[in-house]
């Protein structure tokens, strides 16, 4: 790190009156981290393999495959590399503002985003070379075992919890953290997964409040997901670890390896026979064509996998004739999406333990940041503990949450320059109508996640344009059962968030209404379920458009193996392959997917 570029992160975040966009741009090249993954090369008129997508997955394909010397790997990426300001972990919800995010955006529904800004919910998904891992609030989180065995059960065989654990170990290094059992965790792999080292004194009374109400503290990731604990992120020394710093960082000397950044895939090129054979590009204006003489491997993520798909004739055949495009393959491309929805809550409280964009913009704790990786810019989002939980509404009869709590250290009400606004596209008036009051009161937070949503969604093209942006439909709250679960939710967090443990602080929910909800009684259920369909944001979690599944299931897109069905040497590996949410956040379990994908490579090309 220059002494240059510490001054100008310096004087950025001490700049009050410049506007974060303009902040953004002035400084953006001058924290590009030196070009790491630059690469000089003439391309070749074909490879081995192209992966499409360099993202949580495609970083980790890349890798595994060019381990062996006498395979070419082409991995192609939309965006360009991450930089410093990515690495601070605090600074994750100014993500959303950088050239780093694609800025997709749900369709106008009258269920669901209802009084966010053009009644639409931002989606954020990373643009990047390493995908959304560098975007993200860096948590690491598996979800249950159940979630693998249901996998398996729908018909996928080799996806059970047993068969996934073994990825999962081989792609993590947990080695800094205590009690990091190696029944259930790696210490070996290249993704470092840590606490950070800086927590305030609400994660102890988040914590003990856990162990008042019965709850285990200890470790979601390992025998039982059940329980309260504090965060764990993929950093490494209080920086972010992203899938690119994991995976292809360490390997860029690989001379079969080959990496071309700033490229969009205008769609897959298939043979009459439907053998797919290359890709066609774009990159500075110029249109290319490369083939692949073993696989081509969509890595492209939950939205733009489908879209390529479908533009490459691969989809539901009425929509691809309607758009005038060729149908090569009838399958359901872009159906089965699913997504994390969240709702946060503030609570006041009477001390400065907090943490608010002001706060950490002293002199000390930037030194101490860049100096010793240490102080509050390593929390990863602001979010300190979690919790995993059952409400009352739960069905399922083994160790699975439909609930998940996050602790912040602070509040929205302490949003002063609006980095979480943007990403939940919270208009600037409501913010201040809700929050107005309490600007800069001492407040932390309670998030609650709905985890296992039975609402389904679906992404559509608007067009046969590939620039055009997919149509995205999440269907929040289809069903209403996703609704009272989060009603329970938010009475599970003020018992949280109002508990003895909390009362040193005399903390107290914060009461708000919002304009759409004045006329109930507030935070009563009709209140809260209210705000449910008006303010619950998307976490970035959405999975499942090319489902997997057996041949027999209609709505499968690829089988065990990750093949799509009817189209040879064509496989997706990222997060659109999961036939089922998990009830954790699916950055670790896409890299597990991309992990297993590998092998399943491999061992098809022994």
């Amino acid at each position: 790190m220059k002494f240059g570029q510490c001054v100008i992160l310096f004087c950025m975040l001490m700049c009050n009156s410049c506007s974060k966009r303009s902040l953004f741009n002035s400084v953006r090249e001058v924290f590009t981290n030196d070009r790491v993954y630059h690469q000089d090369f003439i391309l070749q008129k074909e490879y081995d393999f192209i992966i499409v997508g360099a993202g949580s997955a495609g970083c980790v394909v890349a890798n595994r495959l060019s381990e062996n010397t006498k395979w070419t790997v082409l991995l192609l990426e939309a965006g360009s590399e991450e930089n410093y300001f990515t690495d601070i972990p605090l600074l994750a919800p100014f993500q959303s503002s950088t050239r780093f995010n694609w800025d997709f955006k749900t369709e106008v529904s009258n269920q669901y985003c209802l009084s966010l800004k053009n009644k639409r919910c931002n989606l954020p998904r990373g643009k990047a070379i390493g995908g959304t891992s560098v975007i993200n609030f860096l948590l690491y989180s598996r979800g249950s075992k159940f979630d693998y065995n249901q996998w398996k059960e729908s018909g996928n065989h080799g996806w059970g919890y047993d068969d996934v654990l073994p990825y999962f170990k081989k792609s993590e290094n947990c080695s800094h953290m205590l009690n990091c059992d190696s029944k259930y965790r790696g210490n070996t792999g290249p993704l470092d997964v840590q606490y950070s080292p800086f927590h305030t004194p609400l994660v102890d009374a988040f914590l003990e409040t856990g162990r008042d109400m019965g709850f285990k503290i200890g470790d979601p990731n390992g025998r039982s997901i059940i329980g309260f604990s504090k965060v764990q992120a993929t950093m490494r020394n209080g920086r972010r670890c992203s899938s690119a710093k994991a995976y292809l960082k360490p390997i860029l000397k690989r001379s079969n390896l080959f990496i071309l950044s700033d490229v969009r895939v205008k769609k897959i090129l298939i043979t009459s026979e439907r053998r797919a054979y290359g890709v066609e590009f774009v990159k500075n204006n110029n249109s290319c064509k490369v083939e692949a003489k073993k696989e081509i491997i969509l890595s492209a993520g939950s939205i733009n996998t489908p879209q390529l798909l479908m533009l490459s004739g691969i989809g539901p055949q009425e929509d691809l004739k309607k758009l005038n495009i060729p149908v090569i393959q009838h399958l359901k491309v872009g159906y089965n999406l699913q997504d994390h929805i969240s709702l946060i809550y503030n609570f006041l409280i009477n001390d400065t333990v907090t943490i608010s964009d002001l706060g950490v913009q002293n002199l000390s704790h930037i030194l101490n940041y860049w100096l010793n990786s240490k102080g509050p810019l390593t929390i990863p989002g602001g979010a300190e503990a979690l919790a995993f939980v059952k409400t009352d509404l739960n069905t399922y009869l083994d160790d699975v949450p439909d609930l998940e709590l996050v602790l912040g250290s602070g509040g929205l009400n302490n949003d002063f320059f609006g980095s979480l606004r943007k990403v939940f596209n919270f208009p600037n008036k409501l913010f201040y109508n809700v929050y107005g009051p309490i600007v800069l009161s001492p407040a932390f937070s309670i998030s609650t996640v709905l985890l296992k949503p039975k609402s389904r969604g679906r992404v559509r093209l608007k067009d046969n344009n590939w620039m055009s942006e997919p149509l995205i439909y999440l269907n929040y709250f289809a069903d209403e059962s996703d609704v009272n679960v989060m009603v329970e939710g938010f009475k599970y967090a003020k018992v949280v968030g109002e508990s003895k443990r909390f009362q040193k602080y005399n903390s107290k929910i914060y009461h708000f209404t919002i304009p759409a909800c004045t006329h109930l009684p507030t935070l009563t259920d009709n209140h809260v379920a209210c705000l449910v369909r008006n303010l619950a944001t998307s976490l970035g979690h959405q999975v499942g458009t090319c489902k997997m599944g057996p041949i027999n299931d209609s709505d499968a897109v690829v089988d065990a193996h990750l093949k799509v069905y009817g189209i040879r040497r064509l496989r997706v590996i990222d997060g659109s392959i999961m036939p089922h949410i998990i009830s954790g956040h699916p950055n670790s379990v896409i890299m597990m997917i991309a992990e297993k994908g590998s092998d399943l490579i491999k061992a098809a090309w022994k």
